[in-house]
């Protein structure tokens, strides 16, 4: 299988950010944003709508944020981004699993700290079992 991370898997429409983060912090919408958090992540994301679980599910497109307001240097923010983008990247083959993957997943870092890629990725697994 091909490790790679293309445009297609990148969560880039204001529409579907605004949809996630808005409907992330409130409840009882239509389409109802799920949300939790595992360390280092608070993680939110959108099921796949009904009419797309017919055929082969596509990979879900995601987004990756750090807190300006914590890491005030964007060496570090970039580098946190980073490290999360390559731990999905190298696992994201555990969304092949029978169960549909979410169609969008937004992934807030919330340590306060740079901690390891080793944790980082830790966290990552845990959170695709979750979802």
């Amino acid at each position: 299988m091909q490790q790679t991370f293309t445009k297609s898997e990148r969560l880039c429409s204001k529409k579907v950010l605004g949809e996630l983060f808005k409907k992330g912090s409130t409840t009882g919408s239509s389409q109802t944003v799920r949300t939790f958090y595992l360390f280092p992540f608070r993680v939110l994301y959108l099921p796949q709508p009904e009419a797309q679980l017919i055929d082969e599910p596509p990979l879900p497109a995601i987004v990756i944020t750090v807190p300006k307001r914590t890491f005030k240097r964007a060496v570090d923010r970039n580098l946190i981004r980073r490290r999360v983008r390559e731990a999905y990247r190298l696992n994201k083959h555990l969304f092949k699993a029978d169960q549909p993957s979410p169609a969008s997943i937004a992934f807030l870092y919330t340590a306060k700290q740079i901690i390891s890629f080793e944790e980082i990725e830790k966290g990552m697994k845990l959170a695709f079992k979750k979802m």
